[in-house]
């Protein structure tokens, strides 16, 4: 088993270094001065001289074919830098794929076991770009974000970015990805850099319908697309204080803007704005029925009032509410004032929440 001070390679990608501390079942493996995460398991001891110990065994595992009509994408552990093969062969690029496709999936290891079993994390880079990004992961009691891989990786790969434990569900409510796209020694089209942002539903990785084929696996996974044909695919994330706020902004666009009480903001009419807030400083102790009689006491006033004024229109803001207000007035109006013409106030001025009355 490697140890801090270890030079090491990786078993299953170009790359090595010395570790220089180690965190569970994670190495940090010390590149050029590049602290590279790396699962411990994925480090081979090396000699001085970049050969293998006699315990260590030359790096394997198998290749998994795309069902995609690439090259089959490899599974590559953590590095620092662009993964090349080690004769340096040209990387060939793929017809369409300079349209990124990049998505971020969960493969059980053992699936008919989910209780306990643990997953593997890759990304996929089905593109002829190089991406030089940064998986994160936080959950949602979480101040901030904990960056669980930072690189590179090349076109046309299948990243293995760790293995996730069942403890580790925990902190992944969500995960996201930053990046930026580029080639190496070649002209490209731009591409902006991204940072998506995606909700995960921890409880899917323990319910094996949630387990799907995928193009890029051989068994099923929980797919996350990152990026679909050059589009970030962002879900809607729903705020619940901005929802609260929202509606709080629809309840007031509702209703008319509230004028003081009888005020002749427009020439020739009175408004009156009964809403009980704009009546009294307080409503404690009061019932639904004791407010309705405050406010019908406020229309009788300013109608008694204004009785002499022959050819006045009043305006009585009400609100839209339920109605019973309004329903309130129009009853009052027949019982008391029968004389007086009746009709809703001018919707551009007061939306649905108005009644006006002209004195006769």
């Amino acid at each position: 088993m490697a140890k801090v001070g270890d030079r090491v390679r990786y078993l299953n990608a170009v790359g090595g270094g010395e570790i220089v501390k180690i965190e569970g079942n994670i190495a940090y493996v010390d590149e050029d001065g590049f602290e590279t995460p790396v699962l411990l398991k994925e480090c081979v001891v090396v000699d001085g001289n970049g050969f293998y110990g006699k315990d260590s065994k030359a790096p394997s595992k198998e290749i998994k074919e795309s069902k995609h009509d690439k090259p089959a994408p490899t599974h590559q552990s953590a590095t620092k830098g662009p993964v090349e093969n080690e004769a340096s062969e040209p990387l060939v690029e793929t017809p369409g794929g300079d349209t990124l496709n990049v998505v971020i999936a969960y493969e059980a290891v053992e699936l008919k076991h989910l209780t306990t079993t643990s997953y593997e994390a890759y990304l996929v880079n089905d593109s002829n770009y190089y991406l030089y990004f940064t998986y994160l992961t936080r959950g949602d009691n979480d101040e901030g974000w904990r960056a669980r891989y930072a690189g590179i990786v090349e076109p046309n790969i299948q990243l293995f970015l760790g293995e996730v434990s069942r403890d580790d569900l925990g902190g992944m409510d969500r995960v996201a990805l930053q990046y930026v796209a580029f080639k190496k020694d070649k002209e490209f089209a731009l591409k902006a850099p991204i940072a998506v942002e995606y909700a995960l539903d921890t409880t899917k990785f323990f319910k094996l319908h949630c387990f799907r084929e995928n193009i890029y696996f051989d068994k099923p996974v929980i797919a996350i697309d990152i990026v679909k044909n050059d589009i970030p695919q962002r879900p809607m994330m729903i705020d619940s204080s901005r929802l609260e706020e929202g509606l709080r902004r629809k309840k007031d666009a509702d209703r008319p803007m509230r004028k003081p009480v009888s005020k002749k903001s427009v020439p020739g009419i009175i408004e009156v704005d009964l809403h009980i807030n704009e009546l009294l400083d307080t409503t404690a102790g009061l019932s639904n029925s004791d407010m309705l009689d405050v406010q019908l006491k406020e229309f009788k006033r300013v109608m008694d009032d204004n009785l002499n004024n022959k050819g006045q229109k009043i305006v009585f803001i009400h609100g839209k509410g339920e109605g019973v207000l309004r329903k309130a007035i129009i009853d009052e109006l027949k019982r008391a004032y029968r004389r007086c013409d009746v009709q809703d106030a001018s919707f551009r001025e007061y939306g649905f929440g108005a009644t006006q009355v002209t004195i006769r």
